[in-house]
């Protein structure tokens, strides 16, 4: 039996009543999105929408674009295959440690793996060297922003200057996007005001994360090359989304007080946690995102299941090694039971090792 590379939310496999795993909105899906998922049963006995038309719509009308330029997918996994395929890539680029997500895509279209790997002298974040890596053998390139395990965001000038080297090139640049709204920048970090001058730039989001509907799988693409999204078209299957996406991602396309209060609380959190992290002496790495990557010595995703709490182990994902853990960013509450048990835990390796130093409450 091949083994399978493990995403977070693995909940199916391990007695879990504290999911920190996965990085989801900690407010849970809106109100308004749950009762059209309920809705959509009277539709079961109908086929979709083949053209997905009224939520591209509602995409396009959202982000102020225009759905002809627009794919939706079975979630964003869906999305990435089909357009190595699309542009027949041979040689993909992935900036490492990134969401395995890439490679599992890159695999299964039979392509070379190229990486150019991040620096933990610079947070991991993505620096002017990755431009010498686009060279013009290289047909496709992978860039989160904010980057997943991390958190970093590629600034708006450099990002660019990627754009243009990716033209320049022939090479064929996927953003995914599925985190950017949860910077608290989005019209500093997203390149969705950009895309229409680059041709070869296909931006990736999905409702996962922002709605907290991973269950309902639904992602979109947005390109301007009509050639690329209709060949994506043509790679994916008819009927690929069902009536729950379709309904669920109108709805949630509404839901602007959600968002706003979400990404205001998130940011706030995300920043009382870190320094919360940091105060018990555990290494945290900076993040833009609604998720944090921690490093420490010890096994804390082990010591944290025994208690019923699951977080991300990166050990992994390329460019990292053991010790390398990813928490997201849950409530207040949720958070702070989070804190206490880490201090349980540092306290019973002390007690074990025998040595008991410097701990700050």
């Amino acid at each position: 039996m091949v083994q399978q590379n493990i995403h977070g939310g693995d909940i199916y496999r391990n007695q879990v009543s504290l999911d920190f795993s996965v990085n989801v909105n900690p407010f849970g899906m809106p109100q308004r999105v749950r009762e059209a998922l309920e809705a959509a049963v009277a539709w079961c006995e109908r086929y979709p929408d083949i053209r997905s038309e009224a939520l591209r719509d509602a995409i396009a009308g959202e982000k102020g674009i225009a759905p002809e330029d627009i794919v939706c997918g079975n979630g964003a996994s869906e999305l990435f295959p089909a357009i190595l395929r699309a542009v027949h890539a041979k040689k993909v680029l992935l900036a490492v440690p990134s969401f395995y997500g890439y490679e599992h895509a890159a695999k299964s279209v039979g392509a070379e793996i190229c990486c150019h790997e991040l620096l933990e002298a610079d947070g991991y974040a993505v620096t002017e060297r990755f431009l010498t890596a686009i060279g013009e053998d290289v047909d496709a390139v992978f860039l989160a922003v904010p980057n997943n395990p991390v958190g970093t965001v590629v600034e708006p000038e450099l990002l660019e200057k990627i754009a243009e080297r990716c033209q320049k090139n022939g090479v064929t640049l996927i953003l995914d996007e599925c985190f950017v709204t949860f910077t608290g920048e989005e019209e500093r970090y997203s390149f969705l005001k950009k895309y229409r001058n680059y041709p070869g730039v296909v931006i990736v989001r999905a409702f996962t994360k922002l709605y907290a509907m991973p269950g309902v799988r639904l992602g979109y693409l947005v390109c301007r090359d009509i050639a690329l999204t209709e060949a994506v078209r043509g790679d994916l299957p008819e009927w690929n989304l069902s009536v729950f996406a379709q309904q669920a991602g109108c709805v949630a396309c509404g839901q602007r007080a959600y968002v706003k209060h979400s990404v205001t609380f998130v940011c706030r959190e995300r920043d009382w946690l870190r320094e919360q992290l940091l105060k018990i002496g555990i290494t945290v790495f900076a993040s833009n995102a609604n998720f944090l990557m921690i490093k420490d010595g010890r096994p804390l995703a082990k010591e944290l299941l025994k208690k019923g709490i699951l977080i991300r182990d990166c050990s992994n994902y390329r460019g990292l090694s053991k010790g390398y853990f990813r928490i997201a960013v849950r409530t207040r509450e949720e958070n702070d039971q989070l804190i206490k048990i880490f201090q349980d835990i540092i306290r019973e390796k002390q007690k074990e090792s025998g040595a008991i130093y410097g701990w700050r409450k």
